[in-house]
């Protein structure tokens, strides 16, 4: 089963491509759901649905690079919590997609405020989470929604392993305990994978490990290693683990990440930064800052930030970017750290993050600039298709379960 998709012109606003200088009276052609043209000078075919856009800004849907949405869901308690399964350290065969419900209203409020893609993680209970998916934040069911899968492998560095495990009374217990677990497991993955390819060169039959497969993926460098850390010891560890193993790292959360701003952006390695705005519930997020984006981004690093949904609700993400910007980030690193930059970190960068010939037609036209926070999403399209306005005091949102 596909979605729907549309052809539709979104004419006369001032489009803001991302990829490229802002243009004024501009259209922003989608064609079969995909971006056909964008410029002033676009032609409009016969029988395309035409929106004005005058006096608005239209953007680019906007992605979260890290978040729970459809595995926690709000409100519902145990009933809704899908996010972690503590009970095996090593959770690499888990994925996100097999725990999403698509029904959640977090769907509703991504939309609203104009995110719609975005990277559900596992949660941080396990040394070990298991595969990250990207998705459309709407849609009937999960697979038609998918964007990418697995998009990375999440693991989890810091307290919150170590107190589920500790409090089961079982290894890991400590910040030894976390590091030992996962450097375990990959070196048993080094070692699968040489009896695995020993046997496939000879012809000979093979027991396959879940677990261990995915895990080969990370150590070929097919998937990125998406690393929950907060303190900078922490990081100096997953940037340590990462050294020992060769895969590709990402840093998650990235709380005292500008402590080694230079270290890290010296190794390319790019950070996944937020949520910046909760109180600070636990020791390691004590150091909480909202410039923290902004000193990353001018060292050099490449920055995409999250709300980590539902820390932070999803329809927030955008006022995360206009606070990283008052506390001394570019207006243009604020905008590609919810667009092409979460899209481009975890190699998705082909289908969303910038309105560019080719992508899908993920469209989102402004009441005016998006990083003023008194302007709002005022409609929403996936893929071409309308599926959310803003009307009269409320947001109405398409219903992806009604049946025609």
């Amino acid at each position: 089963m596909t979605q729907q998709i549309a052809s539709v012109a979104i004419v006369g606003g001032y489009v803001v491509p991302i990829d490229g200088d802002p243009i004024a009276n501009a259209t922003v052609l989608v064609t079969d759901g995909r971006i056909a043209a964008v410029g002033a000078e676009v032609r409009v075919p016969d029988g395309v649905e035409v929106v004005d856009a005058t006096g608005k800004w239209v953007l680019p849907g906007f992605v979260d690079a890290h978040a729970h949405l459809g595995v926690h869901e709000e409100g519902e308690g145990w009933a809704g919590s899908d996010v972690n399964e503590m009970t095996d350290p090593n959770g690499a065969r888990l994925r996100a997609l097999d725990g999403i419900n698509p029904a959640e209203e977090g769907f509703r409020d991504a939309l609203a405020g104009g995110v719609t893609s975005c990277v559900v993680k596992p949660g941080s209970g396990n040394p070990i989470g298991g595969q990250t998916v990207a998705i459309k934040t709407w849609g009937r069911i999960v697979d038609e929604m998918v964007i990418k899968s697995p998009v990375s492998v999440k693991s989890a560095l810091g307290e919150n392993p170590k107190r589920v495990y500790g409090d089961q009374k079982k290894l890991p217990s400590t910040r030894l305990g976390v590091a030992a677990v996962i450097r375990d497991a990959l070196t048993k993955a080094q070692d699968y994978q040489a009896k695995r390819d020993a046997a496939a060169a000879k012809q000979e039959p093979f027991d396959r490990d879940p677990a261990l497969e995915v895990l080969v993926q990370v150590l070929t460098g097919e998937l990125p290693w998406c690393q929950h850390t907060h303190r900078a010891d922490d990081i100096a560890t997953a940037i340590r683990l990462a050294d020992e193993f060769g895969y590709r790292l990402v840093i998650n959360h990235a709380t005292e990440a500008y402590l080694l701003a230079d270290v890290i952006a010296e190794r390319g390695i790019p950070c996944i930064v937020g949520p910046l705005f909760h109180t600070r519930s636990k020791v390691e997020v004590r150091n909480r800052s909202l410039a923290t984006a902004g000193k990353l981004a001018n060292a050099g690093v490449t920055v995409a930030l999250t709300t980590d949904h539902p820390v932070v609700a999803i329809d927030f993400l955008v006022h995360q970017a206009t606070f990283a910007v008052r506390e001394g980030m570019t207006r243009e690193d604020a905008l590609r750290s919810i667009t092409i930059n979460p899209a481009s970190i975890l190699g998705f960068d082909d289908r969303v993050g910038s309105l560019t010939a080719g992508k899908d037609g993920d469209v989102v036209i402004w009441s005016g600039d998006p990083l003023d926070v008194l302007q709002r999403a005022e409609r929403v399209f996936v893929s071409g298709t309308a599926v959310y306005r803003y009307e009269k005091g409320r947001g109405i949102t398409t219903d992806p379960y009604r049946v025609s």
